[in-house]
């Protein structure tokens, strides 16, 4: 019995000796904040089975801490209290860890109201504090820069869709000739970002729209980020020679999305598409891998002072959507390419935090042959060669709407956990379940 109660007290002992530690850890000089877009636990496992097999591990299995954070945002209401939505977007999952605040769906950085088209109340990002302590920040995605991942960070606007200036006919009360802050891409050169590149030309350039109101009236937002002393590229060659001296620098690599690495069949209801392996080298190589642009943020920022970057592998979430298995995972396989190259910084700047999660759960799912043919799923199937020399049926079943005539109709969202993982000073304070919004205080070493 008294060794019984001894071990109690030592078990105690220790916990308390955790809690302390992760209370009083001291904030990190760098944060990088790495989010899979819609990259779930399914959509890991099945990029690792795929890629590096049963056995494989992949970085983010590297980091030392792992946890589960909740995703769900608010559902449109009179307030002051708002019922849950269990199934969010990316916009107000976004706002959940820039802010530390719950918003509804579609809103970027606001607070939630009656009515979508009707402005919150601005939140404070974690990007403006930080900039505001002097770190210098960056932004970097494989989706338009102005897509609602991103701009959290950097807007606050009550429509994720105004992205940019030909875009604000759904947020009129915003422009800059209402003296609002205008659409998302004015916003994040107007914020300063040191650091911005993704893809999204399109909502900066003549062909986007020109601005309306404030100094910049009649400009387009290239030329807008070019007056505030931007340094602007488009092709990857220009990474290269880029250096601290060249900041803020906006690298637009595409017009819209950023292409895929990987390609492949989209699937099929029944027993799916005949197994396969997915075609790699996809993208043009006038678009820099996530792995180059995250290397190269990362190499600007650096400074004494230290700083905060977010990278987005984005289109893992597109590609679920679209149940393409082999872009889903080329996708993962990419962004965990970027995670490697932070852990590698990080070994030589060990006061660095490296956080990597999903904003919400999303569709794919392994699940097994059916030899018989009588037990095959309902969704839309794939069927996969993996490093293993195994078959690995993908099959995604959350669809809504019709069958388009070359494609299933767009999967959605899951309302599941989604996995958390961390290394650094302060990375165990995402071990067990938390909410996205205490990713605000855990970048900034408050517990």
């Amino acid at each position: 019995m008294q060794k019984r109660k001894l071990a109690a007290v030592s078990a105690a002992a220790l916990l308390c000796g955790l809690a302390a530690q992760v209370a009083h850890a001291a904030p990190a000089r760098n944060v990088i904040m790495f989010l899979g877009d819609g990259m779930g636990i399914s959509e890991v496992t099945v990029a690792r089975y795929y890629q590096y097999g049963a056995a494989g591990r992949m970085n983010l299995d590297k980091l030392h801490y792992t946890g589960f954070q909740t995703t769900w945002s608010l559902k449109p209401g009179a307030g002051p209290k708002y019922l849950p939505d269990y199934d969010p977007d990316s916009a107000s999952t976004g706002t959940m860890w820039a802010t530390g605040r719950k918003t509804v769906d579609e809103r970027i950085s606001q607070g939630p109201s009656r009515a979508l088209d009707v402005p919150g109340v601005k939140f404070k990002t974690i990007l403006e504090v930080f900039k505001a302590q002097g770190k210098r920040v960056g932004n970097v995605s494989t989706a338009e820069i102005t897509d609602a991942t991103p701009a959290v960070l950097d807007s606050h606007i009550s429509l994720r869709g105004c992205q940019g200036p030909k875009d604000m006919g759904a947020c009129p009360l915003e422009t800059k000739t209402k003296g609002g802050l205008g659409s998302i891409a004015e916003q994040s050169v107007d914020h300063k970002v040191d650091v911005l590149f993704g893809g999204g030309k399109g909502r900066f350039d003549e062909t986007g729209g020109l601005i309306s109101g404030g100094v910049d009236n009649g400009k387009t937002v290239v030329q807008s980020a070019q007056r505030q002393g931007y340094k602007f590229i488009t092709k990857t060659g220009q990474l290269a020679n880029l250096t601290s001296k060249d900041l803020p620098v906006l690298g637009l690599f595409s017009a819209g999305n950023m292409t895929t690495e990987w390609t492949g069949p989209v699937a099929v209801p029944g027993d799916g598409v005949a197994a396969h392996t997915c075609t790699t080298g996809h993208r043009p190589v006038n678009e820099p891998a996530l792995a180059a642009m995250t290397k190269k943020a990362i190499e600007l920022l650096d400074n004494p002072n230290g700083f905060f970057l977010q990278v987005e592998g984005a289109s893992i979430d597109k590609q679920d959507h679209a149940a393409n298995a082999c872009a889903q995972i080329g996708e993962t396989v990419a962004f965990d390419r970027a995670i490697g190259v932070a852990l590698e910084y990080q070994r030589l700047h060990p006061n660095t935090l490296i956080i990597v999660t999903a904003d919400h759960s999303h569709t794919s799912q392994i699940v097994g042959e059916d030899s018989t043919g009588t037990g095959n799923p309902t969704g839309y199937s794939d069927n996969l060669k993996t490093k293993d020399g195994q078959v690995m049926r993908v099959t995604y079943s959350t669809a809504g709407g019709v069958d388009l005539p070359d494609a299933p109709p767009s999967q959605q969202h899951t309302g599941a956990a989604v996995p958390i993982w961390a290394q650094g000073p302060g990375a165990n304070a995402v071990l067990g379940t938390t909410d996205h919004t205490d990713l605000f205080n855990i970048f900034q070493g408050k517990f």
